[in-house]
């Protein structure tokens, strides 16, 4: 559940938007990108969202449905344009304006109880939850969804720009933890998020007070540390690339991967490994990962 969008990528790499002269046009949105890269392995994927009625929605409905991910609980609306975002090229966090209309524009009408009690993972963002009504909807939905016996997760990919501010940010993250979600979150998201840099352990506690048994902490080049209550942290390098395309996306390659061998009940171990692996390979990629991702279900 969540934002599905239109990235504009900077073609320049390197440089900050002011900088950059053209972009290249791509679907986006971190649940849609999950979404996307699930059905591509195999998964049945659903995506809940809202698009403008105009050109880029028709354009989103199209890549959706090229994939195989299920578009029944994508509303489109006609009073506001599909969401537009401008992102920077390059090997880090990249820099990003968004454009935000019709993306948050999510109720719960879309989604039905019927859906959830067929569904193994509820997953959303910390972007989705910024704006009402989608974040309300949202909540609503997860506390719905976890009655239920569902496994929620959660990318807790914070930005301040997106938000009215910190404390409102914390409070809602806070509201989804209650139902004990996968969490994944980066060192940039939790610099983000508390204005300075925390310990490792001081992250992990942080999650793990607020009712979180797993949370996953990426750490960019140098791999990715993993938390669960009452066990030893594991932590597993990042495999090495020799020349990084485009970071955007690939901290959802890593989440899909991961849950992908959590849907299948695979050790926590294997389910970081499959993620590191997605990671790699969309860290080699500009836009989308390749066609060829069906090669991880053979990997399990």
């Amino acid at each position: 559940m969540g934002e599905v969008l239109v990235d504009f990528i900077g073609h320049q790499t390197g440089v900050l938007i002011n900088n950059t002269r053209d972009y290249h046009r791509y679907l986006g949105g971190s649940p849609a990108n999950v979404a996307m890269n699930s059905a591509r392995l195999g998964l049945k994927s659903v995506l809940v969202a809202t698009v403008g009625e105009d050109g880029f929605g028709e354009y989103i409905f199209e890549r959706l449905n090229e994939v195989g991910v299920n578009t029944n609980h994508i509303k489109t609306i006609n009073n506001k344009p599909t969401s537009v975002i401008f992102v920077s090229k390059t090997d880090s966090t990249p820099d990003f304006i968004p454009f935000r209309k019709a993306d948050s524009h999510i109720l719960e009408g879309q989604i039905s109880t019927d859906l959830l009690s067929k569904t193994n993972i509820y997953h959303t963002t910390c972007f989705a939850l910024s704006k009402d009504p989608a974040q309300t909807t949202i909540l609503k939905k997860a506390e719905e969804a976890f009655g239920l016996g569902c496994k929620l997760s959660i990318d807790v990919n914070y930005a301040k720009k997106l938000w009215q501010n910190q404390e409102e940010a914390i409070q809602v993250i806070k509201s989804y933890c209650k139902f004990n979600p996968l969490v994944k979150v980066s060192e940039d998201d939790m610099l983000r998020l508390f204005e300075k840099k925390m310990e490792h352990q001081d992250i992990f506690n942080f999650f793990h007070s607020e009712g979180v048994d797993t949370v996953c902490l990426t750490l960019g080049s140098k791999g990715v540390k993993l938390s669960q209550i009452g066990k030893d942290i594991v932590q597993l390098p990042a495999i090495k690339i020799d020349v990084v395309q485009d970071a955007t996306g690939a901290g959802d390659a890593f989440w899909s991967g991961f849950l992908f061998a959590y849907i299948k009940e695979k050790p926590i171990e294997k389910c970081l490994e499959v993620a590191l692996q997605l990671a790699a390979l969309k860290l080699q990629n500009v836009g989308r990962l390749p066609d060829n991702i069906n090669i991880l279900s053979e990997l399990l």
